[in-house]
């Protein structure tokens, strides 16, 4: 095989010419030939038993072409982009020039490659400090989920249902006179004011008694998931079990020692405080270098094709799918659900893709320029971490070249952030200018004379 390399009119493309021998693009053939050859069924010959060139002679010449053309390119691409460097960051455009039988394959792949960032002037970028201190409002909220998650349920049978209540009840679901898949329960919970029903159904609730019957009658919202049942009228026949009300634990010494491992209530909300701090601390610290690095990509600047930008939305559908998957969910019915299509998904995201190609290139040009660096120690230890983490044997992490490859990409990336961070000038958030007391009171003193000059 040679590959001839040769710049395009793009400067962030370039063009491979490849020429592979004619002998390993048959060999490819006679693969293609051995894989398929049960499925040929050729008079005068036993199913998958003709020979490959009578299976040639009947279905034509070319039928092996394209399978044995997939089969050679992955091999002899990557090839060619490893032993000419190349920092691929498109799919391949390939353009077949020759491809016959014994001759040799003749083909183009044109690729686009990373682009130049010119650099602004990152360092000491002006962003706005951040603190956000912990209240003792927000020490009240947090003690009061706490309380929340320990409460207990207790039935109550001396009156009706209230806003607030969780009720058990059974539900049958009808619309135009005939119940409906998905309609029924028995024995369910739901708490009034939850809003987790149709629209008006537990506002119909409210009211009942233990051990009543009533029929509620709904409408089903316009945009309702079902197309079904979305904008229909339906009546629900309901059958109220039981009443149950939260009933909180008193906030004291005890609740402390049963909740913390504190033994007073006053050194619980201590603690809730310095672990709120320590969260708030980290999201300040995060939202600070989320705004030095927009603004490190402000001053920046890159051509990003749309190649890129196709490839970058190829991965965001890619983990989108797989995180669908582990939810028991499939992509396509995510979009069906949402009403949107592919090419609308693609649509939405390419501002995003855009961004993150941005800021990636962006980090990854400020690492080089401030000749940071990321140790062969520092890999390993991260690799350490994810194998305790996972566990995964941090020997197979270690093998896998890709694996160790997106470690050390990703401590780049960090050490990139912490350096625009540590560098920013961090201004205190300026204060929204007030008027003047001073200049106020004469016109008020003004208006007052005016009024008793009036009344006079």
């Amino acid at each position: 095989m040679s590959v001839k390399l040769e710049k395009t009119e793009n400067k962030n493309e370039v063009k491979l010419n490849f020429t592979v021998e004619s002998k390993t693009f048959e060999d490819a053939m006679k693969k293609i030939y051995m894989k398929n050859a049960r499925y040929f069924n050729i008079p005068g010959f036993r199913k998958g038993k003709a020979p490959m060139n009578i299976v040639e002679k009947f279905y034509g010449s070319q039928i092996f072409y394209e399978d044995a053309f997939n089969e050679v390119f992955p091999e002899v691409y990557e090839q060619a982009i490893k032993e000419n460097n190349i920092d691929v960051v498109t799919k391949p455009n390939v353009d077949i020039t020759v491809m016959e039988k014994g001759k040799d394959l003749e083909f183009t792949a044109v690729v686009g490659v990373k682009p130049e960032v010119k650099l602004g002037k990152y360092k000491g970028v002006e962003i706005e400090k951040i603190e956000t201190k912990v209240t003792d409002k927000d020490v009240e909220e947090e003690l009061k989920k706490v309380q929340d998650r320990n409460s207990r349920l207790v039935s109550v049978t001396d009156r009706p249902v209230k806003k607030g209540d969780t009720t058990v009840i059974d539900f049958e679901g009808f619309c135009d006179g005939q119940a409906f898949e998905g309609g029924k329960a028995d024995n369910h919970e739901l708490v009034i004011g939850s809003n987790t029903f149709i629209p008006g159904f537990e506002d119909q609730v409210i009211g009942m008694k233990i051990d009543e019957e009533k029929e509620i009658n709904v409408k089903f919202p316009d945009e309702y998931f079902s197309k079904d049942l979305a904008g229909k009228d339906a009546m629900f026949k309901v059958k109220l079990h039981e009443i149950k009300v939260k009933e909180l634990p008193k906030l004291d010494d005890e609740f402390a020692k049963d909740v913390s491992e504190f033994d007073t209530l006053a050194d619980y909300k201590k603690d809730i405080k310095a672990k709120k701090q320590e969260e708030n601390s980290k999201k300040d610290k995060t939202a600070m270098e989320e705004a030095a690095v927009n603004k490190a990509m402000e001053v920046s600047e890159v051509e990003i094709s749309d190649g890129m930008v196709e490839l970058e939305l190829d991965q965001m559908v890619q983990d989108m799918d797989a995180r669908l998957r582990y939810q028991g969910l499939r992509f396509e019915q995510y979009l069906k659900m949402l009403g949107k299509t592919m090419e609308d998904f693609r649509k939405d995201n390419t501002a995003t893709a855009t961004n993150s190609i941005k800021m990636r290139l962006v980090l990854e040009a400020v690492f080089k320029d401030a000749k940071l660096e990321v140790s062969d120690k520092e890999v390993e230890d991260k690799a350490q971490e994810l194998a305790t983490t996972y566990s995964r044997k941090v020997e197979d992490l270690k093998a896998n070249e890709e694996i160790m490859k997106q470690i050390r990409n990703g401590l780049e990336t960090e050490k990139a952030v912490e350096f625009l961070l540590e560098n920013a000038k961090k201004v205190e958030k300026k204060e929204e200018k007030k008027e003047d007391k001073k200049e106020k009171a004469p016109a008020k003193e003004k208006t007052e004379t005016k009024k008793k000059s009036e009344s006079k």
